[in-house]
């Protein structure tokens, strides 16, 4: 079994997942403005994309540009993999290869905190891509567990390309935000995509430094 093999209720009963459809954590997000290269780049290339009209065309033409601008933004300091090979419990299922991760770490030579998944859903359709996204998130949570990478939160995003969705995983719960954007909302998603890395920050600094702190 791999990320893609996993139906929903699969995944909730060997992992004892929950879900929650009902919030929009990331609505409440700004936008960010974004490079001129990134804005003069998707101006001529969207239309490409959709004449085009294939997945292999969406995803690089409209994604990985976009998570190029994330990492050009936090200035190199995060990891982006693109259809790299994610194998952390091959006798539980969590094996394969992620469309994309984005790690907290500036190491490209291996996955070291993987904390977002972008998954390239299949058919124009975000939901085909909902239950890979999910182990993939599952498998990120794990890995940083075994690794001792103190990151609360983990991360996912859908996207065909032209709409995007966005995911968390807090402990066993997996929240879906209810809003899709379009990319022509460029700014705002990748605004969203850098608050998650910022959180995600955030949080693991605060961990550490509980974790540092002497004890009275």
């Amino acid at each position: 079994m791999a990320y893609n093999d996993f139906t929903l209720e699969a995944l909730k009963k060997q992992f004892g997942l929950q879900t929650n459809e009902r919030e929009d954590h990331f609505a409440r997000v700004p936008p960010v403005p974004i490079g001129d290269f990134l804005r003069g780049y998707l101006h001529e290339n969207i239309p490409l994309a959709f004449a085009i009209g294939t997945e292999k065309a969406r995803s690089e033409l409209l994604i990985m540009p976009v998570l190029w601008e994330v990492r050009h933004q936090l200035k190199d300091s995060i990891s982006l993999f693109s259809g790299v090979e994610f194998n952390v419990s091959i006798e539980r299922g969590l094996r394969g290869v992620c469309d994309f991760l984005l790690s907290l770490s500036p190491t490209q030579l291996t996955i070291e905190a993987p904390v977002v998944s972008i998954v390239e859903a299949k058919n124009d359709n975000l939901k085909t891509g909902l239950v890979q996204c999910i182990a993939e998130m599952v498998a990120a949570q794990l890995f940083n567990r075994e690794q001792g990478n103190a990151i609360p939160t983990v991360y996912g995003a859908l996207t065909t390309g032209t709409y995007w969705k966005f995911l968390r995983l807090i402990d066993t719960t997996v929240y879906v935000d209810v809003t899709e954007y379009h990319v022509q909302d460029t700014e705002r998603i990748v605004g969203i995509l850098l608050s998650m890395i910022q959180e995600a920050i955030a949080a693991r600094h605060a961990a550490n430094a509980a974790g540092s702190s002497p004890v009275e």
